[in-house]
């Protein structure tokens, strides 16, 4: 199987290199440094860790373990807060949950930052009542196997957020008028997604109120498996507005209650808002939201939906947040 390759215009931002990479054959133990380790799609081959799951690998850097070297004067070697992977030229502190870690051939995806230490399970936390993995540990799960070494680079590439913005308008398409609610909603997720860290990749689409090129591109949109989709136009009760009834014959799930409150909150001051059959759904693991096509009701249900787009995004990428 051909390997996937990191896309080069996706800007890294940090680089380091590997120091040690370390295994245990049973839990609760320090890691042992080996000369190389082998990662397929459940961790370290041979490493107690491995699995299914989100914390299939775990990393510390050189620089976290000598400042808590210098602060309890101990003689701290690599493996011994049971890291999988010791880094150091790289300041783990500015990785973000799915981020991505480059490692010659092997992609780690980030999806938790610190952990509760095993306590009295735990050496360190034993001799100096304290452990510095709940507070700087990275841990991932592979997206791409294969080997590692000691001095192999360590790039950190942040996250990209593929999204979809799709405008429905049987004039808009015509060229009657311009379309005013796509950009606009593009411009806005640049605002709220970069802001949080992520790159976002926007792909833009223009069609007719009709059902069947709607249909078409949400069945190419779960081939490609876009985080988020978002449609405006169509939602309301006219003989052209199809978009929610395409929408929901084609999802897994609903989540009714996001657009039942968003009707709530501004049709108790203009009723004509409870006319709109707007749905949010989930299409394998991608997002979808239906919007309507006038400027002010995007504008309403952007500021509404802001308020629990990352969780989703997080939820629906296996990232569980409390």
């Amino acid at each position: 199987m051909e390997k996937k390759r990191l896309d080069q215009q996706q800007p890294f931002i940090q680089q380091g290199r590997i120091l040690s990479v370390n295994i245990s054959l049973r839990k609760g133990v320090p890691k042992e440094p080996r000369d190389e380790v082998v990662l397929d799609t459940h961790g370290i081959v041979g490493d107690a860790h491995a699995g299914p799951g989100n914390r299939q690998i775990s990393l510390l850097s050189r620089e976290s373990i000598d400042r808590f070297r210098h602060e309890h004067d101990l003689d701290i070697s690599w493996g011994r807060f049971a890291e999988n992977i010791t880094t150091e030229a790289i300041d783990l502190s500015q990785l973000n949950l799915l981020d991505t870690l480059v490692i010659d051939e092997t992609v780690l995806e980030v999806t938790q930052i610190g952990k509760q230490c095993h306590g009295t399970g735990c050496s360190i936390f034993q001799t100096v009542g304290r452990c510095v993995m709940p507070t700087e540990g990275i841990f991932c799960r592979v997206r791409q196997g294969g080997r590692i070494q000691p001095a192999s680079p360590i790039t950190h590439v942040r996250r990209c957020l593929p999204v979809w913005v799709i405008t429905l308008s049987d004039r808009v398409s015509q060229g009657v008028y311009a379309d005013a609610t796509g950009p606009w909603i593009q411009e806005r997720l640049h605002a709220f997604w970069e802001s949080r860290g992520w790159n976002l990749a926007i792909q833009a689409e223009g069609i007719a109120d009709d059902p069947a090129l709607l249909s078409n591109l949400l069945q190419k949109a779960k081939k490609e498996n876009p985080a988020l989709l978002i449609t405006t136009g169509g939602t309301g009760v006219g003989p052209r507005d199809c978009t929610p009834d395409v929408v929901l014959a084609m999802a897994d799930k609903t989540i009714p209650g996001i657009m039942e409150w968003i009707r709530l909150k501004y049709g108790a001051t203009f009723p004509n808002a409870l006319l709109s059959r707007s749905v949010a759904a989930v299409m394998g693991s991608t997002l979808v939201l239906t919007l309507p096509g006038s400027q002010k009701a995007v504008h309403e249900y952007m500021e509404e939906l802001e308020k629990v787009f990352e969780h989703l995004v997080f939820l629906l990428q296996g990232i569980e947040m409390h």
